[in-house]
């Protein structure tokens, strides 16, 4: 099942064309940003 968080991210990402912009606008550092986009990634194959 997809994690609806991890889909909210990776589509601010992808909106955002950038990781930094991403955690900016959503209010989050980028480690844990990108370790949730890693996580959706890996679970998507």
């Amino acid at each position: 099942m997809l994690d609806l968080q991890q889909l909210h991210y990776f589509v601010a990402v992808a909106e955002s064309e950038s990781i930094a912009r991403a955690s900016e606008r959503l209010h989050i550092s980028q480690s844990p940003l990108s370790r949730q986009v890693i996580a959706l990634e890996a679970r998507l194959g």
